[in-house]
């Protein structure tokens, strides 16, 4: 996600004592006064200025002279015979017609000795690199003519002689799956969340794990979280195992050793989409299990395919308070809000976002992103747009969803069933996860 507050420092004044600061400028017991223009600088004469000093400083080990409070200008003491230039009130610097030699340093606060009429110092002229040179390549290179609609059809008849440029709907798509083809600098996680049942929480995951492995070529699971069962493993592929998070949490012993651990050895517990190229990991499917999975389940899970995903797509229960779901969205890269086109799931996520605020997660609207579904060929087109302009407040982004018999029939998921429209709308959806990773 892309994707950060300053760091901050550690509390403690680390400027070295040597650097100017506001405030008078004198030696121990010898303050100065600002000379007039063009007058001479010296010591003051008036008997009733005395340097400032908090009352039992410690003594500076450089000079012997008192500490300076923090934000108070420091000076040191001028060679033998030669006089001390004084600070200027507000930090302006010394006329252009003064006697001085030195030029002030309004951003260090300092005098930096450079003579007068000198001109500054040149920085080095930047040389391009030879990624310089890919990237610029890259980016001016056009990426082909068009193959759509009546452009394509020229193209076509004319056997390439002409050939039209894209328009802006096949530009966009191009651009879209190079977004969802960038590489992420190490592994990443998604979590899909709504406390609401039927808000559409595991449809989204299987259609993102369709986008991301088709697109992205592999390197994708898509993971049932649920603190017991769920049904990720239901909608998915089915395999030649029944193996679950259950089954690879009592086994995994055998993938402590990192140099002897192989992703192939995961195949007993994962479930491959097939053209998909995606995995599945489900959740508890055994109605003799009485457990549930805990905090430390969840991260040592996790822990073992950040090894071998480059992104883990998480579907989550419908209980905030369970350790494992508390697990994910603070591990989580990017949560997805998912809700479908009705008030209660809508208020439902809006609900959770504000339970992740009062938890203390910071930067929420940077790290969320909304899908919006539609449940039915027809929905409330004032709901859907009231939903959308909430939603717009509170995450990055809002993506509609078009009703699509294939997501909604509770069966397994044909991902070659799906509308173009469904899947023009996920590639938007995943490249805007892609691009805030």
């Amino acid at each position: 996600m892309s994707d950060d507050a300053p760091v901050s420092g550690n509390g403690q004044d680390q400027r070295p004592r040597w650097q100017v600061q506001p405030g008078p400028v004198g030696g121990p017991g010898a303050p100065f006064t600002p000379p007039a223009a063009n007058g001479p600088r010296g010591p003051s004469t008036n008997p009733n200025q005395q340097a400032t000093q908090a009352p039992g400083a410690p003594q500076s080990p450089y000079d012997g002279g008192p500490t300076p409070y923090v934000g108070q200008r420091v000076a040191q003491a001028p060679p033998a015979g030669q006089q001390a230039q004084p600070a200027h009130p507000g930090g302006q610097p010394p006329q252009a017609g003064s006697h001085t030699a030195q030029s002030y340093n309004q951003q260090q606060g300092q005098y930096s000795g450079q003579p007068q009429g000198m001109p500054p110092a040149q920085q080095p002229e930047t040389v391009p690199t030879a990624q310089d040179f890919l990237r610029n390549r890259h980016q001016s290179i056009d990426i082909g003519p068009a193959t759509w609609g009546w452009r394509g059809v020229i193209r076509k008849i004319t056997f390439g002689l002409v050939k039209p440029k894209m328009g802006k709907a096949e530009r966009a798509f191009r651009e879209a799956r190079a977004v969802v083809q960038r590489s992420f600098s190490g592994p990443r996680t998604i979590v899909f969340a709504n406390p609401k049942g039927g808000a559409a929480k595991t449809t989204s995951v299987l259609a993102a794990g369709y986008i991301f492995g088709t697109v992205r070529g592999g390197g994708v699971v898509a993971w049932d979280n649920n603190e017991t069962r769920g049904t990720l493993g239901i909608r998915g592929e089915p395999a030649n195992h029944q193996n679950t998070t259950r089954e690879l949490l009592d086994d995994l012993e055998r993938f402590q050793d990192v140099y002897e651990s192989r992703i192939g050895d995961l195949g007993a517990f994962v479930r491959s989409q097939g053209d998909a190229h995606f995995d599945v990991l489900a959740s508890d499917e055994r109605a003799d299990v009485t457990g549930t999975i805990k905090a430390s389940d969840f991260g040592a899970v996790h822990r073992l395919l950040e090894r071998f995903y480059h992104l883990i797509l998480v579907d989550t229960g419908n209980n905030l308070r369970a350790e494992n779901w508390l697990a994910a969205a603070q591990t989580a890269d990017l949560i997805v809000v998912t809700c479908t086109v009705r008030e209660d799931t809508g208020y439902s996520g809006l609900w959770m976002l504000d339970a992740l605020a009062d938890a203390g997660h910071t930067q929420i609207k940077e790290k969320t992103i909304t899908v919006l579904a539609d449940p039915s060929p027809s929905v409330d087109a004032q709901l859907a747009k009231d939903l959308t302009d909430v939603y717009a407040q509170r995450t990055r982004a809002v993506f509609r969803i078009p009703y699509d018999p294939a997501l909604v029939a509770g069966s397994v998921i044909q991902y070659g069933q799906l509308s173009e429209e469904t899947r023009d709308a996920w590639l938007k959806a995943c490249a805007a996860m892609a691009e805030a990773l």
